[in-house]
């Protein structure tokens, strides 16, 4: 005989709320972390002299990297909200975390 596959376990509404109030805490807690991170960034010495004497500044903060970092979370936040079937609110969950950790460290990366 042959073997079926599994049918895939329903997914219930409180899971469903769980990933998509997960996703919403994420996108709000972003900016205290990120203005954390700034202050962080901010109390180098590196970041102290180029305040303070005008001198040891670095490149500037690779703007791209952080606009990227922060439009592909918005965009994997929406799709969190908006998706129907549970793998891919995960998935669009664990791209969020990342692009939001990714734009963070481009933050404290510039110290």
């Amino acid at each position: 005989m042959k073997e079926t596959a599994p049918l895939p376990e329903p997914v219930t509404a409180e899971a469903t709320d769980r990933t998509r109030f997960r996703s919403i805490l994420s996108a709000v807690l972003f900016l205290p972390a990120a203005l954390v991170v700034g202050v962080l960034t901010l109390s180098s010495e590196t970041a102290g002299r180029c305040l303070t004497y005008g001198e040891a500044c670095g490149s500037p903060l690779p703007g791209w990297l952080f606009t990227c970092g922060i439009s592909l979370g918005a965009v994997a936040c929406v799709v969190v909200l908006v998706a129907l079937e549970a793998r891919v609110r995960r998935i669009a969950l664990a791209v969020q975390l990342l692009a939001e950790v990714t734009a963070l460290t481009v933050i404290l990366s510039h110290s």
